[in-house]
């Protein structure tokens, strides 16, 4: 296994093993009402604008068309004459080009879900097309994609935290306790170095699956 996918794999899951594959797409020229049919017939709030070459140019959202729904009152005086000079507004916007928001913050499938959780967060997105080295649309993620990773079972999390403690660290079998329950990690039992009670606690917070961490450690050379 190489370095690079030994640092994912202790990442976590990445974008597109979460990620859902099968994702509507519409064209710059689709109109308003080619928009809304597509978010009401699949029951989706968005969907990426993609080029003849299936690269992500922006996501059109239920909150774009809600400007046209929602209607614009004109300002009065000098705003209203700079209102009239600006871009057209997305309350007059009739197709995705003018109505999406662009560019589109995206996201590669190999970058971790923990990336993807704090890009949403940062940015403020619900949603985040993921794409190739070209730019082109894979798939899409969203915040209950990001979500998915807790529905690991208990099961799991214990074996893998297990095989964690014996190849990374190195300690005899029995040396340390895993315990898991509901998602929640109690590491019991001795270590020689205060610093290798931090690294698996450390290990343990960061494993896919894992909502808290109790650390019942003892260090044998304090």
């Amino acid at each position: 296994m190489s370095t690079e996918s030994r640092e994912q794999r202790r990442a976590g899951a990445t974008v597109g093993e979460v990620m859902t594959t099968r994702v509507l797409a519409v064209t710059p020229d689709a109109d308003f009402r080619d928009i809304v049919l597509t978010f009401r017939q699949y029951r989706i709030s968005a969907c990426p604008v993609v080029n003849e070459a299936g690269q992500v140019l922006g996501v059109v959202s239920e909150a774009d068309l809600l400007h046209k729904a929602a209607g614009t009152e004109f300002p009065a005086g000098l705003i209203r004459l700079q209102w009239k000079l600006s871009e057209q507004s997305k309350a007059t916007a009739v197709t995705a080009r003018q109505l999406m928001t662009a560019p589109a913050v995206t996201i590669r499938a190999d970058a971790p879900v923990t990336v993807a959780a704090r890009v949403m967060q940062d940015r403020r997105v619900k949603r985040l097309p993921v794409v190739d080295e070209a730019g082109k649309l894979t798939g899409m993620i969203s915040r209950v994609d990001v979500l998915s990773v807790y529905e690991r079972p208990d099961s799991a999390i214990q074996a893998e935290l297990q095989r964690i403690v014996d190849t990374e660290f190195g300690l005899r079998p029995g040396t340390i306790d895993v315990a898991v329950s509901a998602g929640i990690v109690t590491l019991a039992g001795t270590v020689d170095r205060r610093e290798t009670a931090l690294n698996l606690v450390a290990r343990a917070r960061h494993a896919d699956g894992v909502i808290a961490t109790r650390d019942r450690l003892s260090v044998s050379g304090a």
